[in-house]
């Protein structure tokens, strides 16, 4: 498998777009041809990630403990919480009772979150990830089609966000059954340093209004198509495909999931209006990918209109990841606007490790 030991840094121009699609979206600038250079060199590593843990749920309690024991995380990076798990959003109120908790219980080392639950996933009118990287903060929600606060982690090249940008990105390993979660953990953990030589799925659906993600594939592929085994894909269906590393789409309903077979480490979402809602959505869960085989997903809590940059552009997302970063990592560098949306799957899981990386042995 070709290994991406360059990369130029890719630098989004997306502009702002209304509710009626892409009117003033013009295919992302793509700056930086040098090779990629992060400017803290470390990695994030199972010591440097927190679990976080609901007590009142033994589910969550179940999961932690099986994700600490098979990434080998520090036993004192667990921190224990408490709330009623019986409700898709948590109230503001009591995440700030629960935020003291976590600043108070998190040891210095630790850059990233993940989470032991599928429910909730809002706090108020955050989705429960960005409310765990950020704290709990109006800017990044918005009633109607407006913008919203942008994420400094951004495309960034930045190691140990937690250090350099004082936040934690949060990932929830998001099941509900202990067995989903254990397959999604050991999806997660078969991936590393595999360089799966799969196929990007970038799908141009009939559903205009959540497709405009379709706009930015010709650059996409221009940039990464030498690296990467690409196919746009015009319809509302993908089936039977066995090599499924990447799959982009945008339906509120996506047909055949489970026709296809996707390789560890896989990504995969759709650009819809109530994805993230995991377990009482009117559209397609978010949850049905990881169910289907995917190790990550995403998708927003409330409505966020079709503002490509409230999800995640695939190009960015695939750069950060072929070049050797976390499944965290990629995903939230790859969302401009994730405040209304929830990133779900196996935190850790990193395919395409760089020849000569240590990580697999110091894990």
């Amino acid at each position: 498998m070709r290994q991406l030991r360059q990369l130029g840094l890719v630098l989004l121009g997306l502009a702002l777009v209304g509710a009626q699609g892409c009117r003033g979206l013009t295919p992302s600038a793509w700056l930086g041809k040098g090779p990629f250079q992060r400017e803290d060199p470390n990695q994030l590593t199972p010591r440097k990630l927190g679990i976080i843990v609901n007590q009142r749920d033994p589910l969550s309690v179940q999961i932690g403990e099986y994700y600490q024991a098979r990434r080998d995380i520090p036993p004192e990076n667990i921190i224990r919480v408490e709330f009623d798990p019986n409700q898709p959003v948590l109230a503001v109120s009591t995440f700030q009772t629960l935020w003291k908790t976590l600043q108070a219980q998190t040891p210095d080392r630790v850059q990233a979150y993940a989470l032991t639950w599928a429910q909730p996933y809002r706090v108020g009118c955050m989705s429960i990830t960005a409310a765990f990287t950020f704290g709990f903060d109006e800017s990044f929600c918005a009633k109607g089609c407006k913008a919203t606060a942008v994420s400094s982690y951004f495309n960034s090249p930045l190691a140990n966000p937690a250090d350099t940008l004082q936040i934690r990105p949060t990932m929830t390993l998001a099941a509900t059954s202990f067995d989903a979660a254990r397959e999604l953990i050991e999806r997660g953990i078969a991936a590393d340093g595999t360089h799966p030589p799969g196929t990007a799925y970038l799908m141009n659906t009939e559903d205009q209004a959540r497709t405009v993600r379709s706009a930015l594939y010709p650059e996409i592929q221009a940039q990464l198509g030498s690296w990467f085994n690409m196919q746009v894909v015009d319809g509302n269906q993908l089936t039977g495909r066995l090599d499924v590393m990447f799959y982009f789409t945008g339906l509120a309903q996506v047909p055949g999931l489970d026709s296809n077979q996707y390789l560890p480490g896989a990504v995969a979402d759709h650009l819809t209006s109530f994805g993230g809602r995991l377990t009482d959505s009117p559209q397609m869960s978010s949850l049905r990918w990881l169910e289907a085989g995917a190790t990550g997903s995403y998708g927003t809590v409330v409505e966020p209109c079709n503002f490509p940059q409230k999800f995640p552009h695939p190009g960015v997302l695939m750069a950060h990841y072929m070049n050797g970063d976390t499944l965290i990592e990629a995903y939230w560098k790859s969302v401009l606007m994730p405040g209304q949306g929830i990133f779900i799957g196996e935190p850790l899981a990193r395919p395409f490790i760089p020849e000569g990386d240590k990580w697999l042995e110091t894990r």
